[in-house]
């Protein structure tokens, strides 16, 4: 069995539930939050110090690692767990989104995705039989079935056929998928239509996968419009099994989303903004590359117990900033990483607690996002 997932306990005020996830590569604990690992590597971040900050899962991108090294290369050298000297669980994502943000240079058809390399324009081909094949490659511990995602806003129509093609496509990457120490997930679209959520919802339960990613979420529309989505959807989902919505990191959405029931989240969101001077705080985004901070001797949060709240200020890390060193990103980076780290293990504890309203409250009104 490549993956077991069990919840432990739901929350009797809202749709949250503690779970446990168990992989060929380790176990998780949900509601869990995976750093996004794109050319098999978290920016800026050895394995080891992943580890220390507590991150059990990490997702990997197989649209990038396809075009480089390539993913024969990484089945050569032993798979993906081996080729980056990661010991613990992996997701890969399956390459649908990339192609999404290619628009301009991409064509859909019933048998795949003809698209431009956004490195050297040259030509390539997926299908959900390529994309499986990769990432039978790669080695993930989990999966996703090759998608395609919408945009925002678009028309009932359009969205309906890209639910039905997604549909078609999931059916045919079942059928490929061989790999028995391997889970692979069906991702749910169908825009911001709830009844089309609905619909894809139970064709792929149809084909009984053993998780559910919710994509084509945070691609633009007001967080409020995610929310309700999610608000009518995630019943739907089965309880037994994982719910992933896929491309949500800010604080304030894994809240929410947790709220509602969702179980897993990954986002490129907090090594993003560590790299452009932007580091998490409880009361919001702090732009510590700016002005006001070259003389601010305090640490990035106080209370902090990550490594560079710890040992440094907000004037030093500005500086290393400014100055273009590479140390200042590696620090806001763990800074990041431990914040949304250690929010899912508060909100599990919560959980646990019986106190995740009275929590999630609490932390909403302090977040005021960036400032």
């Amino acid at each position: 069995m490549a993956l077991k997932f069990a919840v432990s306990k739901e929350c009797g005020r809202s749709r949250a539930r503690l779970g446990r996830l168990e992989t060929t590569h380790g176990v998780v604990e949900t509601p869990v939050f995976m750093p996004v690992g794109t050319q098999a590597t978290v920016k800026t971040m050895t394995p080891h110090e992943l580890e220390e900050l507590g991150v059990e899962i990490i997702l990997g991108n197989t649209y990038h690692l396809y075009l480089r090294p390539g993913s024969e290369i990484v089945a050569e050298a032993g798979g993906l767990h081996q080729f980056m000297g990661w010991r613990r669980p992996i997701l890969t994502d399956s390459g649908g989104f990339q192609v999404f943000s290619l628009a301009p240079l991409r064509t859909i058809s019933e048998e795949g995705v003809e698209f431009r390399s956004h490195l050297d324009g040259s030509k390539h081909f997926f299908s959900p039989e390529k994309s499986m094949a990769i990432q039978m490659d790669l080695g993930a511990d989990i999966i996703m079935a090759f998608d395609e995602c919408p945009p925002y806003p678009a028309d009932r129509d359009y969205v309906k056929r890209s639910k039905e093609l997604t549909t078609r496509w999931a059916q045919r990457c079942k059928a490929a998928h061989t790999r028995e120490d391997q889970a692979l997930f069906g991702i749910v679209q169908g825009g911001v239509y709830k009844d089309l959520r609905r619909e894809s919802a139970l064709e792929l339960m149809d084909l009984d996968f053993p998780g559910y990613g919710i994509g084509g979420l945070s691609v633009g529309e007001p967080k409020e419009l995610m929310y309700e989505v999610l608000d009518d959807l995630v019943p739907e989902l089965p309880k037994d099994k994982p719910r992933y919505l896929m491309g949500v990191g800010s604080p304030d959405c894994l809240v929410e989303g947790v709220l509602r029931g969702v179980d897993m989240f990954d986002c490129v969101w907090p090594t993003r903004l560590a790299r452009h001077g932007m580091v998490i705080t409880r009361r919001g985004n702090l732009p510590i590359r700016n002005l006001p901070y070259a003389r601010d001797f305090a640490p990035i949060e106080e209370g902090c117990q990550c490594y560079t709240c710890q040992n440094f200020s907000r004037a030093y890390i500005r500086h290393l900033i400014k100055a273009n060193e590479v140390l200042g990103i590696r620090l806001t980076t763990i800074h990041n990483l431990f914040f949304l780290t250690s929010l899912m293990r508060d909100i599990r504890a919560a959980i646990a607690a019986d106190m995740l309203p009275e929590f999630a409250r609490e932390f909403l009104a302090g977040f005021a996002g960036e400032k």
